[in-house]
Order: C-alpha cells, then structure tokens, then sequence
C-alpha cells in the first residue's frame, strides 16, 4: 500500500508532467491547436487524467501563472511580524528566483506565443494588483482606492513580472531599490 507521502509525491510529479507537457505544446502548437488528447498523450496519462488535474484546457494554462500569484499573495499576507511588504516580497523573490527557471522560461514563452492567454493572464494581474494595494494601503494606514497604494502595488507586480519571467536579466537589488524609493515618495496615509 503507498504511503499518503508517497501518494501525495506521485500526484505532484503528475501534475507537472502535465503541465510541462502542456506548455511545451502550447508555445510549440498554439493553445488553440493543442487539444486535451495531445496533452494527455505527451504526458503519458489519459485525458480523463488531465482533466481530473485541471477541468478546463484554460486553468491548465494558466495554471503556472495562478500559482506564482498564490505563492506571492502567500509571502506577502502571512509575513512575520514586523516585515514590512516589501522585506516579505523581497524575501519571496529571493527564494523563487533560487530554483529552477526552465518551466518560469516555458511559461514565458507561452504567454507571449498565445495572445489570448497573455490577455487572461493581464486580466488576473489586475486582480492581484488590487490584493497588493488593499495590503498596501493597510501598512501605511490609507486606502487602497487611494492613487499611491494603487500605483505601488502595480509597480511591485512588474517588478514581479520582470524578476520572475527574466531572471537573466533581473537585478532584484535594484528591483526592490526602485520599489522602496517609490513608497518613500508617497504621502503618508491618514493620521490616527
């Protein structure tokens, strides 16, 4: 009998095979070309498998992008006390920028061969930006309809995109420089 660990192991290895196989097809075929079928076969699984992982062919790709989003959203929300946001995103960026880049590059190449997916993906970005200014703006005690922890959060979330989607030319020193200097310019929020 497998042990949950092992089990939990094999599903994870799994769904990456997935996922690459996926996004190997996308940027080589297009994502409108690529059919579940192929998926499945390039993976090794069966298509019931595939969409038992992901029930759409869409979430499948952008399933990549949804888990950076979660990973940062995660570093930034649940940070130890004290950490200011941008000692947490600094902290993450670190951290996933230390690992394997070749599936981040595949990603990459996905979302610029598959416009229609860079434009879910902007879509989602939009989304994030506003969980960055809502956390934003209750560090500095202001609003986050308010102009600075809206500009802040977007600016965060392409120093995030440029970081993240390329690290070969990615400075994260300078990126969390630029950052900082941009908060130190804002207005604080209301006094209490």
């Amino acid at each position: 009998m497998m042990s949950d660990g092992l089990r939990e192991r094999s599903k994870a290895r799994r769904r990456e095979a997935i996922v690459r196989a996926a996004y190997e097809l996308f940027a080589d075929r297009g994502f409108e070309a690529t059919t579940i079928a192929d998926i499945a076969t390039a993976a090794e699984v069966s298509p019931r498998t595939v969409t038992l992982y992901f029930p759409s062919k869409l979430e499948l790709a952008m399933s990549e992008f949804d888990s950076v989003t979660d990973r940062v959203r995660t570093a930034v929300h649940d940070r130890e006390p004290g950490l200011t946001i941008l000692d947490a995103l600094e902290h993450w960026l670190r951290e996933e920028t230390a690992g394997p880049r070749d599936l981040a590059d595949l990603t990459d190449r996905v979302l610029e061969s598959n416009p229609q997916l860079r434009a879910v993906a902007e879509a989602r970005l939009t989304e994030v930006i506003k969980f960055g200014a809502k956390i934003l703006a209750e560090e500095q005690g202001s609003s986050p309809d308010d102009f600075g922890p809206r500009m802040a959060s977007a600016a965060a979330a392409a120093v995030i995109s440029e970081v993240c989607y390329r690290p070969q030319e990615a400075d994260i020193d300078t990126a969390i420089a630029f950052l900082r200097a941009g908060l130190a310019t804002l207005p604080p929020g209301p006094a209490a």
